[in-house]
């Protein structure tokens, strides 16, 4: 990285911390098409199996303990929680998909909420596809990846628990996904690696978040 770069990527670094620290509240929890709330700010949604850590990692990016509710059950999260950052961003905490406690026929309900709003909320600007970094890609978050390509819809992949394995099996990881990834039309060639425990990557990924509201703001 350039000189340029990285006191481009320190300020917004420092922008990201300054948005982040603003106020952030709970707006609704949406179970239906019908119930999602008016459009308004940019929308960024959090994606990834049951369990992946997205609750955890929206509360360490806004510096909350409990502003999303991590539960220890997959499965656990019903609906798609809509939280209004300083009226700038909307975080979105998506259901979980995959393995989750409950009937088939409420799981099938489910997916297809989401896949919808994933599909059709033109307030959505991007999804982080969260991936736990000790497992990798499984068949469902390939399910999710191909859905977005199809839709237009642009993602990220945002890395999870990044702290419990070796950095080297890390770094391996992240250029194994980079080159899936290359192939797809809608994915974000960048990789960012966390760790809501012990906060790395959080500054990094609330970099990459301010970015698209500065873009938006300049769009206007």
């Amino acid at each position: 990285m350039s000189d340029e770069d990285a006191e481009k990527q320190a300020a917004l670094e420092e922008a990201g911390r300054l948005l982040f620290a603003k106020e952030c509240r709970f707006i609704t929890g949406a179970v239906s098409m019908e119930s999602l709330p008016p459009m308004g700010a940019p929308e960024i949604a959090f994606a990834g199996r049951s369990n992946v850590g997205k609750s955890s990692l929206i509360n360490a990016l806004t510096g909350r303990n409990h502003l999303a509710r991590a539960s220890n059950t997959p499965g656990r999260t019903q609906q798609i929680n809509f939280f209004d950052l300083d009226q700038r961003l909307t975080l979105v905490d998506l259901p979980g998909y995959g393995y989750a406690e409950a009937p088939k026929d409420q799981i099938a309900r489910w997916t297809a909420f989401v896949n919808d709003y994933l599909r059709g909320r033109q307030s959505l600007r991007r999804a982080c596809v969260l991936i736990d970094s000790r497992h990798g890609l499984k068949e469902n978050d390939l399910e999710v990846m191909t859905m977005l390509d199809k839709a237009a819809v642009p993602y990220q992949i945002v890395l999870t628990k990044a702290d419990k394995i070796k950095p080297s099996a890390l770094n391996s990881l992240t250029t194994k996904i980079l080159d899936d990834i290359k192939r797809r039309p809608a994915a974000f060639p960048q990789i960012i690696a966390t760790s809501s425990e012990a906060g790395l990557g959080i500054a990094q990924l609330r970099a990459a978040l301010t970015a698209l509201t500065k873009e938006e703001e300049d769009s206007r």
